[in-house]
């Protein structure tokens, strides 16, 4: 029987912003505590990407005690700091996807810095708790709901995926091309993909669907430079519906701390 260990777990404070390697994580019902709970919106608000906008992977979140720093990784401008506990400032109505649902400007002075920065309008907002944005009702299990993640709550990857893309591509890409939230090691490349319901440590996760990639995965998160790859070596072989795939969203069951090196038990495969 294969043995499948946790060995990166991320969080992405600030959506399309860059990500978090965490030791242990605390799993909580929107997904892991303080992913991709604040994003920036126009000023329709609609979220902003680096799908559209490659300059965005310029900018770091640092995770601290009391809120987040975030720096440009160019050092073009002063580090900004985020508190956690700040008042809540007026309410916006946003768009990410099909989804429109209620958040939260976190502070005009915080949305200024961001429009420096990204060269555009970019208003931070935060989701209230008070906020319940569904999982698409076709994959959910139990009515779950979700951050201001693309969709679902987690996506996992094998690092075997990724080694096998890595054999096929002139120059290795990082996982940071694929915001995971969870990595683990063993078993084969795409054993994820086979995989209907697993644990890790206590808390239960059950497979939405296969995660479509798009070019965000083809931007160097350390330079914002976009080119081809790796989108066009992985749809030579991970192409279906003309979409190309890699990795699997996620629901989950329960709440709790996951850390590195628990075990991925699969309970039942697909």
């Amino acid at each position: 029987m294969e043995e499948y260990i946790l060995s990166s777990i991320y969080i992405y404070p600030i959506k399309s912003l860059g990500g978090i390697s965490l030791q242990q994580a605390q799993v909580q019902e929107r997904g892991l505590k303080n992913d991709r709970r604040w994003m920036l919106v126009d000023e329709e608000g609609n979220f902003l990407s680096q799908r559209k906008f490659a300059q965005m992977a310029l900018l770091q979140v640092q995770l601290q005690e009391e809120g987040l720093m975030v720096y440009h990784k160019q050092e073009l401008l002063e580090p900004l700091f985020i508190p956690f506990n700040s008042s809540p400032g007026i309410e916006v109505k946003v768009t990410i996807w099909d989804d429109t649902c209620i958040a939260r400007e976190v502070d005009s002075k915080i949305t200024k810095w961001f429009t420096k920065a990204l060269g555009m309008f970019a208003r931070l907002v935060h989701m209230p708790e008070s906020t319940r944005r569904q999982v698409d009702p076709t994959y959910a299990f139990d009515s779950e709901v979700v951050s201001f993640a693309d969709a679902y709550p987690f996506l996992v990857i094998g690092q075997e995926s990724l080694n096998l893309l890595n054999s096929k591509l002139e120059k290795p890409v990082p996982m940071n091309r694929f915001r995971p939230n969870f990595v683990f090691t063993g078993g084969q490349p795409h054993a994820e993909d086979t995989w209907n319901t697993f644990t890790i440590g206590e808390i239960k996760f059950r497979a939405a669907k296969p995660c479509a990639r798009c070019v965000l995965t083809t931007i160097d998160q350390n330079t914002g430079i976009k080119t081809a790859e790796p989108l066009k070596t992985l749809a030579t072989y991970r192409t279906q519906n003309n979409k190309v795939m890699f990795g699997q969203n996620l629901v989950h069951d329960g709440e709790g701390v996951i850390e590195i090196g628990d075990k991925l038990n699969v309970l039942q495969c697909k």
